[in-house]
């Protein structure tokens, strides 16, 4: 949730790109599951400063089957905001069976999609595959590292005046190891590659599942 530098509409709904050929799931990963709180970092730096919101995310519901999550992300000493700000976000995770790693929507390219995935390390193995055919081929299901996109939908506490924007949103990288979050947040009217840095807290479970939830 980046300082806004131009208003923006809505971003358009398209659906992402199909992936109709069968996968395993994601690794089932307990640092990855409802409750689990991140505390770190966004990066909001622009050419005029050097600045870093303190950020938590806790997520409340989570569905490997269809490849969604959601969660609630608080940033604190914003200098637009008199309290932390919260938003809430919904997440797409990288299975090659929901979801790909084009995104097809959101107003990012597949240019932009392989720029911001080439950022993370864990990527560099999968990039020949996933500018040839997409990554169909792949099979994510034993991969230690698990790729998401997170979209937050609305301000919890605050009014849209608020001087931030959510049109953009994150490209997100998971460890499940050691349940780490790196993500770099894409907004064409935003400041590129704000990156966000995520430690798990191991706090209580808190939050809901799902049984048949259908992503709209």
């Amino acid at each position: 949730m980046p300082v806004r530098v131009v208003e923006s509409s809505a971003p358009s709904q398209v659906s992402g790109e199909d992936a109709s050929h069968q996968h395993a799931l994601p690794p089932a990963c307990s640092l990855l599951s409802v409750g689990r709180a991140f505390s770190g970092t966004q990066n909001v730096s622009s050419f005029q400063k050097d600045e870093a919101w303190r950020v938590n995310v806790r997520i409340q519901g989570c569905d490997l089957g269809h490849g969604y999550l959601c969660g609630t992300m608080e940033a604190l000493n914003v200098p637009l905001a008199d309290t932390p700000v919260v938003t809430f976000w919904e997440g797409e995770i990288v299975d090659m069976k929901n979801y790909t790693f084009y995104t097809g929507k959101w107003e990012a390219t597949p240019e932009n999609d392989i720029k911001h995935w080439s950022k993370f390390p864990a990527f560099s193995s999968l990039s020949s595959q996933v500018e040839a055919d997409g990554g169909k081929s792949l099979d994510l299901s034993n991969y230690p590292y698990i790729f998401m996109r997170w979209k937050e939908q609305y301000f919890v506490n605050v009014g849209t005046d608020c001087g931030l924007t959510i049109a953009g949103f994150y490209y997100v990288c998971f460890s499940c190891s050691d349940g780490s979050v790196n993500g770099f947040y894409y907004d064409p009217n935003s400041s590129p590659f704000q990156k966000l840095e995520l430690k798990s807290t191991n706090e209580g479970r808190l939050g809901f599942t799902f049984s048949s939830y259908q992503l709209q």
